[in-house]
């Protein structure tokens, strides 16, 4: 009798309820660093830090190390597209961010879908295994070894259906237990190659969360998820799930100024590209439950806090081969073969007005969304280069901002990092009407899985009308090419990107009798290379925007928070947002 009362009470000490947690922890959220090593300008319309430098990774150290010394309970958190985006991640396949940025001991990592541009392999060495080059805490629910049935050449035979990474991670901080589950991109870098994830499989994650939430529910205090999936995606899971506490989001770059709150109660926030946002959020913990938050979104402005003198040692080791000096030295690109001959701190042209493509939404010209200088300045220069009635250009959403005044050569890397060369070639008007379509729908559709992940293609000597409100295929309208009505059966010469994967394809597109463009002695040509020499062409190097090139006939959709998101879509229709 008296052991079973004994056991009575060591079966409600040991009940979830009793073992459940009290406290605080503090989130330290980075995230789409896209391989920015440096401060860059801040040229976004409306910006508080308008012409500023912001960004830098001694900065976010210095601001990563401030926020540890008031909150000593914490965790940080990498939400991925981290070692692509510049030349110093391209030419060392991500290994200089993994150098500069392993010191600050990144509590738990998901990759963003461009961290997978280097091959599975090279994947799988960073991030996976007993001793990953990348010891970051990796993890990702939804990230498989690829089955034979789904992919018969698969080189990874003996572990096919398994997962690559561990689904979750639990932390101990301050009395309090965390669960971080992770859910990596769901779709590859298609952008550079289909063979990019030869031999992984990556589904959407709602199923994985589905099983995950309510086990890991009963067995820790705090359950974070954190996605590379974006705003809106992960706003959507966190209402058909109960149970998430907060989502650490990336991957459409929007700027969480504000904490999103779901129906569910679960908070989400984003932390903008470049390193120029870091996130602080505090969770309040009574018995087992959040009953509170404190947010700050913390602008990256250089020279508000001392830079990190141990980060800028390594950013500026990192640099050294790259610069001017006698450390430079030449770099054999891994996605083309190209040779990087010239230091990227080279000065290569000029430009009359900024370069980059990043306005809000409800910017009155030029959403990001929509279009944007420097797409517009790509398109140009591949026009130009192939003598070509169009120019295109992909709507990605990575890049930087050029002040107006001297364009160096990594500023050019930071708008192509990802090794494409160019070609010029013939497409009939019907095609450049549907890319435009595939596009703008991509872009805009409220159905969450058939967002391509980027925005407008940006065009070169082609101009249309935009109605968002419009059914696809019907979107656009009074498409010109040269002022004059694009004609469907026409053949129009194009230039653009082209990936040796994609050989029939010039930026996506089906084209005929492509021409890649090559050096005079038969080498191979990067695209930043390309358009370096369409500078020489220009009247004083200069180049001088032409704006306007698509009239947009209606309002955007609203966006979803009071945070100015830079990705206007609900998603789903969500009236109460």
């Amino acid at each position: 009798m008296k052991l079973h009362g004994v056991s009575l009470l060591l079966g409600f000490l040991l009940s979830p309820l009793a073992l459940a947690g009290s406290g605080s922890i503090t989130f330290i959220h980075i995230g789409d660093l896209h391989g920015h090593l440096i401060p860059r300008p801040d040229m976004r319309e409306g910006s508080p830090t308008y012409g500023k430098p912001v960004g830098g990774l001694a900065n976010v150290a210095a601001r990563i190390a401030e926020i540890r010394q008031r909150k000593s309970v914490n965790l940080l958190v990498n939400t991925g597209d981290t070692i692509q985006g510049s030349a110093e991640a391209l030419y060392s396949e991500g290994q200089h961010l993994v150098d500069v940025l392993t010191p600050l001991k990144i509590d738990a990592f998901v990759a963003g879908n461009w961290d997978y541009v280097y091959g599975p392999q090279r994947f799988i060495d960073l991030f996976a295994g007993k001793t990953p080059k990348a010891p970051w805490g990796a993890v990702a629910a939804n990230l498989y070894y690829a089955t034979l049935y789904d992919f018969p050449a698969t080189p990874f035979v003996r572990q096919a259906g398994k997962r690559v990474l561990q689904p979750y991670r639990v932390f101990e901080r301050g009395g309090l237990k965390i669960a971080i589950v992770g859910l990596t991109a769901d779709r590859p870098p298609q952008a550079v190659s289909t063979h990019v994830l030869d031999g992984f499989s990556l589904t959407p994650g709602i199923e994985e969360l589905e099983y995950l939430v309510p086990r890991l529910r009963k067995q820790v205090d705090v359950l974070v998820l954190a996605s590379e999936r974006g705003l809106a995606a992960n706003l959507d899971y966190a209402e058909r799930i109960p149970g998430i506490d907060l989502v650490l989001s990336s991957d459409m770059h929007e700027e969480s100024w504000q904490v999103l709150r779901a129906k569910t109660g679960t908070l989400l926030i984003e932390e903008g590209q470049d390193g120029t946002m870091a996130g602080e959020i505090t969770l309040t913990v009574a018995g087992g439950k959040v009953t509170g938050h404190q947010h700050t979104a913390h602008r990256i402005v250089a020279g508000a806090l001392p830079p990190d003198a141990a980060m800028a040692a390594r950013v500026e080791a990192a640099r050294a081969a790259f610069v001017k000096g006698p450390s430079f030295r030449p770099h054999s690109n891994p996605v083309n073969g190209a040779v990087l001959r010239t230091p990227i701190d080279t000065v290569v042209g000029h430009t009359h007005a900024p370069l980059h493509r990043s306005n809000y939404s409800d910017a009155k010209r030029h959403p990001a969304v929509i279009e944007g200088s420097s797409h517009n300045f790509l398109a140009d220069a591949f026009r130009s280069v192939c003598k070509s009635d169009v120019g295109v250009v992909r709507g990605f959403r990575y890049g930087t901002h050029v002040a107006p005044g001297p364009v160096k050569l990594e500023d050019l890397y930071h708008f192509m990092p990802i090794g494409p060369q160019v070609a010029c070639g013939v497409v009939r008007g019907e095609d450049i009407r549907w890319a435009i379509e595939n596009s703008a729908r991509g872009a805009l559709t409220h159905f969450i899985d058939d967002w391509t992940g980027g925005w407008l293609f940006g065009w070169a000597n082609v101009s249309f009308d935009l109605n968002p409100a419009q059914e696809y295929g019907f979107m656009a309208q009074n498409i010109r090419v040269n002022g004059e009505e694009l004609d469907p059966s026409r053949e129009y010469r194009l230039g653009g990107y082209w990936y040796v994967d994609n050989a029939n394809w010039i930026n996506r597109i089906p084209a005929e009798r492509i021409k890649v463009l090559r050096a005079k002695n038969g080498g191979i040509l990067d695209a930043t290379e390309v358009v370096s020499h369409y500078f020489t062409t220009l009247p004083g190097r200069r180049y001088t925007p032409t704006p306007d090139r698509v009239k947009l006939l209606g309002p955007l959709p609203k966006r979803i928070s009071a945070s100015p998101e830079m990705q206007p879509l609900k998603g789903v229709e969500r009236p109460e947002y």
